[in-house]
């Protein structure tokens, strides 16, 4: 037994090492074998067109062997080219002529910023590429289609994804790849199709193996045709949404018994849906939202219970939604009915079939009381019930309910509870116009978005904010916080922060995050100085420190606010509407992200208006008003060419209102007004717009919208000439000056050459005597003529 066991374990080890000696050899073999020289000619063609900033093919050398560049994938074997994979990075062209390689799988040129496309221009020329199956050109935006002709040849073509790429001259593009019988995944996303017209020819094209269609984003205005749903009926994945699809959706749209998602979402449909719509028996991801559908919820939507996700919102849609509607929907995890006119009908301890991540059920009517079913949710991670009426909630439920949740909206609401105690653990919680009271809540280290504005917290910022370093969005607008701002808050990855309407008091912090865009300190208690660090952010492109108690002048610095140079678009995307009261009045404030403003006013700032505050061209609104500045309004505010409203009332300017204030185009608002102005108002279109009330309270000043200015006050302008006046006298003696140095080098030039030089001499007076002799003439003729007569 004994010798049976070793004879065995002996056998066992030598076939262990024949297997490995083979293996080596294999690869010994391979790497003996190198890339073949026709592969190596094709990729060298189409590395000619590349720009290539980033040595992503720098590798791409002939010292090289061509299966070891940068995303080249070679087979084992045979050394052939099987893959190409060179996603991101590229520009220049992209040539086609890739496709000749003999034995490609595998084509991915996604997310590059080719300009330009090269097809060869007889398709057949392109050969052996029925053995290509995955090839994506996406994302290349500033590429052009004019036909999808050269696809023809890919007959073993399983994925085409052209996402992005503009495709509006081809007229056939679904006739286009329609040929290809093996497609099972076609993405045309955001290719401006902008219409699904199909001719006659329809019946000939072949998607019969078609499991995914994604025709999103094309802004296609036409129906959709009967005939689109019946092109397969395997189909698994279609997606159309974020066009402006008309009409009602098509009953064909039910011969596809295999769909498990549809998205018809953000387009234009009308009618009711369809009732037979519960009988797509394995349906997971149903999306109609944001159209006109109008009618009933139909019942049948309760026997889809494979169903998943389910959007409906944004319609106008009515009726009742009770239990019965849910019954069977034991899979849904993602449920949205927001901006709905529905009446949701749920008894107290109805407890559903389903465990939810994602509920929306904004703008609906679900108050005053926090709707008890939703309790039973432990795996919700989203939540928005903005705008739904609550008032009333069960406190100790409540805030154990809302704290774990990672995404929490309960805005516009009347929600009056105290927080304090609070951890909210999540990453964006948009708690704001609602009655919570107390100190601020702690938040999660792992916070992006707050917004707790319009509440009635008090106290100070906790501590435990200061480690907050993944925030980018605070809102803590019309609360009744106090004290100093820590250094911490400002110095993290900060986009947007507004403390306004509050009473913090202290200095501003020195200390700021790089990338705010954002900065709102307006009606506290802050005082000191402006810091200048506040005018080296280069994306800052909204400062409003209005109504506080500042003092000492604009810093004059270099400043870096690049935004508010050059024009370019904020990451913070949202608007953000204030609610403000002044002058006896409440009135709205829109802050547009693409808006530049700086708003200093109400303060105690003195000193000059600084030149370099009116370089920044982009600024559209500048406020200084109410504050205690002197000197002249700069001349160089004739560039700020994007200025609508400009208010530098109750200050003590003097000097004149420069003449370049008549380049302000676009200005919409004015206000002069409290200063110590004079001369004349500059006659331009818009500064004659205004009405008297923006210059009053400028003793000195005249001119329309105001008196006419005295003979006494223009005698006094031009006894006293602005430096624009002498500026004009300066260029008129210039003029003047010339022309005399003109009239004087003209003269001597001729008369000078005429002295000097004997044949001009000659040829001169030679012209004058002809003359001379022809006036003569002329004059006896008509004198003989005269006598006679």
């Amino acid at each position: 037994m004994t010798t049976l066991t070793t004879q065995m374990s002996f056998l066992l080890l030598l076939l262990l090492s024949i297997t490995i000696f083979y293996r080596s050899l294999s690869i010994n073999d391979h790497r003996m074998v190198s890339c073949h020289e026709k592969d190596r000619e094709i990729l060298l063609t189409f590395k000619k067109g590349i720009i290539d900033h980033n040595g992503r093919i720098s590798t791409w050398t002939t010292e090289n062997d061509c299966c070891s560049w940068e995303g080249i994938h070679c087979d084992n074997i045979t050394a052939r080219v099987t893959r190409v994979e060179l996603s991101k990075y590229l520009k220049g062209e992209m040539n086609l002529f890739i496709l000749k390689l003999e034995f490609l799988s595998h084509l991915d040129l996604s997310f590059n910023d080719f300009d330009r496309i090269s097809i060869p221009s007889n398709h057949q020329n392109i050969t052996h590429v029925s053995k290509l199956l995955y090839l994506d050109l996406s994302w290349n935006d500033f590429i052009h289609m004019d036909n999808l002709d050269w696809l023809s040849p890919l007959s073993s073509l399983k994925y085409l994804n052209l996402e992005g790429i503009d495709l509006h001259k081809e007229t056939n593009r679904l006739q286009a790849v329609g040929q290809i019988p093996s497609l099972l995944e076609l993405r045309l996303l955001g290719c401006n199709l902008k219409n699904l017209k199909l001719n006659p020819s329809i019946e000939y094209l072949n998607f019969s193996s078609l499991i995914t269609l994604d025709l999103s984003l094309n802004n296609i205005t036409s129906h959709l045709p009967n005939a689109f749903f019946n092109l397969t009926k395997d189909i698994t994945y279609l997606y159309l949404s974020h066009n402006n699809i008309p009409g009602e959706i098509p009953s064909s749209l039910l011969n596809l018994r295999n769909l498990r998602h549809l998205d018809l979402s953000h387009n234009q449909l009308g009618g009711s849906i369809l009732n037979e719509i519960g009988q797509l028996p394995h349906i997971e991801t149903l999306d109609l939202s944001m159209n006109m559908l109008s009618g009933f919820i139909p019942p049948s939507l309760g026997n889809l219970s494979s169903l998943r996700y389910l959007d409906l919102s944004s319609n106008n849609l009515c009726g009742e939604i009770s239990k019965t509607t849910f019954s069977k929907l034991k899979s849904l995890d993602s449920l949205d009915l927001g901006s709905l006119n529905v009446v949701f009908e749920f008894d107290f301890d109805w407890v559903p079939p389903f465990q939810l991540y994602c509920l929306v059920l904004s703008h609906t009517n679900q108050g005053p009381n926090f709707p008890s079913w939703i309790y039973t949710q432990k795996s919700l991670e989203i939540l928005d019930l903005s705008s739904s009426g609550i008032s009333i909630v069960d406190k100790n439920k409540f805030l154990s309910f809302i704290q774990g949740i990672f995404n929490l909206h309960l805005s516009n609401n009347s929600i009056s509870v105290d927080i304090s105690n609070l951890t909210l653990k999540g990453v964006s919680f948009k708690l704001d116009h609602n009655n919570f009271t107390g100190e601020l809540p702690n938040i999660s280290p792992m916070a992006i978005f707050v917004d707790l504005s319009y509440n009635s917290f008090s106290g100070s910022i906790p501590h435990t904010w200061n480690n907050l370093r993944k925030l980018q969005v605070i809102n803590l607008w019309s609360n009744r916080l106090s004290g100093e701002i820590s250094l911490d808050l400002f110095n993290s990855n900060l986009y947007f922060i507004n403390l306004g309407e509050n009473e913090f008091s202290g200095a501003i912090p020195i200390m700021m995050s790089k990338y705010l865009e954002l900065i709102i300190l307006r009606a506290n208690k802050f005082e000191g100085n402006i810091p200048p660090q506040l005018f080296k952010l280069s994306y800052l492109s909204h400062l409003d420190l209005a109504h506080n108690k500042l003092s000492g002048s604009i810093p004059k610095c270099v400043y870096n606010l690049t935004h508010m140079v050059t024009f370019n678009m904020n990451v913070w995307w949202m608007s953000v509407v204030l609610e403000l009261f002044t002058k006896g009045q409440h009135y709205l404030y829109t802050i547009d992200p693409k808006r530049r403003t700086i708003d200093l006013s109400s303060n105690s700032l003195s000193g000059d208006l600084p030149s370099e505050l009116f370089e920044l061209v982009q600024v559209q609104t500048l406020n200084l008003s109410h504050n205690d500045f002197t000197g002249t309004i700069p001349k160089t505010i004739g560039g700020m060419k994007n200025m609508e409203s400009l208010d530098l009332s109750s200050n003590k300017l003097y000097g004149e209102i420069p003449q370049s204030m008549i380049l302000l185009n676009f200005l919409e608002y004015l206000n002069l007004s409290n200063n110590n102005l004079k001369g004349k108002i500059p006659i331009g279109t818009q500064l004659q717009s205004f009405n008297a009330s923006s210059y009053i309270e400028n003793p000195n000043l005249c001119g329309a919208p105001l008196n006419n200015c005295t003979t006494e006050e223009e005698s006094s302008k031009t006894a006293t000439p602005s430096r624009e006046n002498e500026d004009d006298d300066s260029i008129k003696e210039s003029l003047y000056l010339g022309m005399g140095v003109g009239f004087a080098v003209g003269f001597w030039g001729i008369c000078g050459s005429l002295f000097l030089i004997r044949k001009w001499r000659h040829a001169y007076f030679q012209f004058v005597d002809g003359v001379g002799d022809k006036l003569y003439v002329t004059l006896m003729i008509k004198l003989n003529s005269f006598h006679r007569n």
